[in-house]
């Protein structure tokens, strides 16, 4: 086994905070990552202020890699950084449910009463340019569910199949090093064992588990 030190940046999703990470960094611990799940102000920060911070937490990590692994927004956030010069022991990155494309669900709730106030500055963040070959530079895998059980649904009518909030298409880059569809919902990525198990497999060979 390699004696290299391998960390893990846990990003939270819109609205979120490190907190709804704990359950995935115990399980990537237990695979012998060092998980280090980083709070960020969703609504209010804009996308500079996250790639600072993630900047500065990356610089504090005493480890020889450090891989990211983003829930929704924070995938998004994830793949800016990665597009802004990262630190160069930056390994590998799993997105969870990430719209990477962009997101029906936050476009169309931002045309809805208060609908802009709930998303904040990361509406901008969807309505920003990604590098679509952006997987040519780094070892990108995405995990996307299958289970619609979320509030978007109230929003607007999703394309099947989704995990309640994002589609499974929005999740679909087209430099991604592979890709996996789980039956899973939006928010149960962050407590599922198998979704856990999927990060860890991508973390530690860049493919999911078959």
């Amino acid at each position: 086994m390699s004696d290299r030190r391998e960390a893990v940046v846990l990003l939270h999703g819109l609205w979120m905070n490190r907190l709804a990470m704990v359950f995935l960094g115990r399980r990537l611990a237990r695979r012998g990552f060092a998980p280090v799940s980083l709070s960020y102000r969703s609504m209010r920060g804009a996308i500079d202020e996250h790639l600072a911070d993630i900047g500065q937490c990356i610089a504090s990590i005493p480890a020889d890699v450090v891989h990211l692994v983003g829930h929704s927004l924070g995938g998004a956030v994830a793949l800016r950084y990665l597009q802004r010069a990262p630190d160069a022991r930056v390994g590998r990155t799993v997105l969870l449910g990430s719209p990477v494309i962009g997101s029906d669900a936050a476009l169309s709730l931002a045309k809805r009463r208060g609908g802009r106030t709930l998303l904040g500055n990361s509406l901008a963040i969807w309505r920003s340019a990604l590098d679509p070959g952006i997987g040519e530079r780094y070892c990108i895998g995405a995990i996307a569910g299958s289970r619609p059980l979320g509030l978007a649904r109230f929003v607007v009518r999703l394309a099947s199949p989704n995990d309640g909030v994002v589609t499974v298409e929005e999740t679909r880059l087209p430099s991604l090093a592979d890709h996996v569809v789980l039956p899973v919902s939006h928010s149960g990525m962050l407590i599922s064992a198998t979704v856990a198990r999927q990060t860890a497999a991508f973390l530690r060979l860049g493919r999911f588990e078959r």
